[in-house]
């Protein structure tokens, strides 16, 4: 399938400088325009892909999403763009695809940024957010605020309401979330599973931690190694799981002099 995309060419042109093709991949419940402003900040030397995975944002809805399925997603938009070799950032889910391209067609991969994912299972994290939801599905409801009032039921941290109500889009009378809720449940513990390869990924790859996440934790450096063997891990003070968000300068240089 070919997934919603927008494309953005790199604004300086410098003597003897290399453009990157930078595919910026968004998390669960998310879409294209959550890391908008990394994308933005990467386009000044490189040419940067963001995308909608299947069942979120503006792409097409399917009842599967494993991540074979959504790496290969990926690889035919790069296709349909003429893009042979290119990089990968990837937050949470998104970061996952993006190992499973690099482990997949390591020879078109050049390097991969994974924001706050390691390459193993998870416990269920989401299942407040699920309820929450369901709920607002179960609904007719007419203004964001409304959708709020219910998400407060299930989900207590204000950021992460703002997050998801950005999904949100009125249709005609009524507001709906534009991502596949029933395809994502229905996909979730498939999604919370490890990555599993029987090759290596032996280029460059920088994960970015946020300090007060846990999603990244000791107990996954062998793990990670293991698929990843040239990883490097760099932590962001003071963030937790959308430090791209929280610290989003820091991050932005971070990931430049990675590439740089």
């Amino acid at each position: 399938m070919l997934l919603n995309y927008q494309q953005k060419q790199a604004v300086l042109n410098e003597v003897d400088q290399k453009f990157e093709n930078i595919f910026v991949i968004h998390g669960l419940f998310g879409s294209l325009s959550n890391l908008a402003g990394l994308a933005s900040h990467l386009q000044k030397y490189h040419n940067v892909i963001s995308v909608d995975l299947r069942n979120h944002g503006d792409s097409s809805h399917f009842p599967s999403m494993s991540y074979q399925e959504m790496a290969n997603d990926l690889f035919e938009l790069a296709d349909h763009l003429n893009i042979d070799n290119f990089s990968i950032i990837g937050h949470s889910m998104g970061g996952k695809v993006a190992m499973t391209c690099a482990l997949q067609c390591p020879k078109r991969i050049n390097k991969i940024v994974v924001i706050d994912i390691a390459p193993v299972s998870y416990a269920n994290k989401h299942q407040d957010i699920i309820n929450g939801l369901k709920a607002i599905s179960s609904q007719k409801i007419t203004n964001r605020k409304s959708a709020d009032l219910i998400l407060e039921k299930y989900i207590k941290t204000i950021a992460i309401r703002n997050f998801l109500l950005k999904s949100l889009q009125k249709k005609e009378i009524y507001y709906q979330l534009k991502f596949d809720l029933d395809a994502i449940i229905a996909n979730y513990d498939l999604l919370r599973n490890k990555l599993t390869s029987d090759s290596v990924y032996n280029k460059e790859v920088l994960f970015l931690k946020g300090a007060d996440s846990n999603y990244i934790i000791p107990e996954y450096k062998d793990a990670t190694l293991d698929l990843f063997p040239r990883a490097k891990i760099k932590i962001i003070n003071n963030t937790g799981h959308w430090l791209h968000s929280e610290k989003p300068k820091i991050v932005n240089r971070v990931i430049t002099q990675f590439f740089n």
